[in-house]
């Protein structure tokens, strides 16, 4: 069966060598452009630091140095103003619970001491004269007494006398109402006298009494104004080493004042600084570990101060078990803090390259390790030994992990070997 040719268009026959020409022209000036844009740098590898891509697993950790502080502190404050008489120790002795640390001069506590003596012995003679007054009185009215019966007993037996003899008319009726009215006289002046004392024994008790709780008070007060006195010496409430004393011979102490503090010595943190980056991923309860002279101990943060100063913020961590040998406040630890379990992940070893990309790109070499090709990345989590690689990277590839300070702009790295 015969097939129809047709002919070619006649403009497309005419001008098609031009379009060909044409597209092989803008190709080559796309290359040229992308040779001339492109810029390569030539360095020894003598002088960079060449890490590989691993996949493994990723322990998610930072190093961080912790300082031992003590877990207690006790604040030592003056209790009465005074000048600063004696220093009976210096900073970092160990003291223990009502040593003296510092004694205090007063003048006018001590004239309020000699005051109160004055005034103490002056009530406990008062007190003495009033005693010695009433017993005396007391006496008396007890000899009173005494005689008021004796009268009443013989103006009794005189008025029955009487009385007796005027039955017989043997007295005139004017002696014997004479002598009854001097037996009633005699009664009644006894009655007085046993209410006198009654009355008097129920005053005298009150008296005393409030004397002696006048007394008493004072002496109270007296033993406040001595207990002042002894306040003059600054003790130690509580056993350890005195971290720190602010106070000089001939200064001023005022009441209340703080001049020092008393470390517990048995009761032990670690105060860190941690870059404000980790903020959101501390908490109290990560664990830590912690070596010194080959020995490890384990530690766990108890608390996390919210504050944030020059880029980082504090936490404190206590040493879990048995404490280390030889610790003292002030020693300086290394400390891995880890932020949380170990997982898979691409890692590349940490180098400073970081620091001029922000890990956004790195240069990555060919497989003859020739020439390193910028490349596109993204870093994620990193330890003290590795970055997390999320994206750009594979297992096996290796990329430069020195500084690219010397670079510039480079889009290519030559390595002469």
């Amino acid at each position: 069966m015969d097939t129809e040719i047709k002919q070619r268009h006649p403009i497309l026959k005419k001008y098609g060598w031009i379009a060909a020409a044409v597209i092989v022209i803008a190709a080559a000036s796309v290359w040229a452009w992308k040779a001339a844009s492109s810029s390569s740098y030539s360095a020894d590898a003598s002088g960079m630091t060449i890490g590989e891509v691993t996949r493994g697993s990723f322990n998610d950790y930072i190093r961080i140095n912790g300082k031992v502080e003590t877990g207690v502190i006790v604040q030592v404050s003056a209790l009465e103003t005074g000048i600063v008489e004696t220093k009976w120790v210096e900073e970092g002795a160990i003291v223990n619970a009502g040593d003296i640390i510092i004694t205090l001069r007063n003048p006018n506590l001590q004239q309020q001491i000699l005051d109160s003596e004055s005034q103490l012995a002056e009530r406990q003679n008062m007190l003495r004269d009033t005693e010695i007054a009433m017993e005396k009185e007391r006496l008396q009215i007890k000899q009173d007494l005494l005689a008021a019966r004796t009268d009443l007993n013989r103006k009794r037996r005189a008025a029955d006398q009487q009385s007796t003899l005027y039955k017989e008319n043997l007295t005139s009726r004017e002696e014997y109402l004479k002598a009854q009215e001097d037996c009633q006289l005699a009664q009644e002046n006894l009655n007085l006298l046993v209410s006198r004392q009654r009355q008097d024994s129920i005053y005298r008790s009150v008296q005393v009494a409030m004397m002696r709780e006048s007394l008493h008070n004072m002496q109270e007060n007296f033993a406040l104004v001595r207990q002042r006195a002894d306040n003059l010496n600054i003790r130690a409430s509580h056993s350890g080493q005195l971290g720190s004393l602010n106070a000089e011979l001939g200064q001023n102490i005022a009441s209340g004042q703080q001049i020092g503090q008393i470390n517990i010595l048995d009761n032990y943190k670690i105060s860190v600084n941690i870059d404000e980056h980790y903020i959101d991923r501390v908490a109290p309860g990560l664990k830590g570990q912690a070596k010194r002279q080959g020995q490890e101990f384990g530690l766990t943060i108890r608390k996390v101060y919210p504050e944030v100063t020059d880029g980082h913020f504090r936490a404190d961590l206590i040493i879990d078990g048995t404490l280390p040998e030889k610790i003292r406040v002030g020693q300086t630890y290394p400390i891995d803090l880890l932020l949380g379990e170990p997982s898979e992940a691409v890692m590349v070893p940490r180098g400073s390259f970081f620091q001029n990309t922000g890990g956004q790109w790195a240069y990555v070499l060919d497989g003859e390790g020739k020439t390193a090709t910028r490349r596109e990345i993204k870093i994620g989590r990193q330890n003290p030994q590795y970055y997390e690689v999320l994206e750009g990277l594979q297992p096996g590839e290796r990329i430069i992990t020195s500084s690219y300070s010397g670079f510039g702009d480079a889009d290519k790295v030559i390595i002469d070997n």
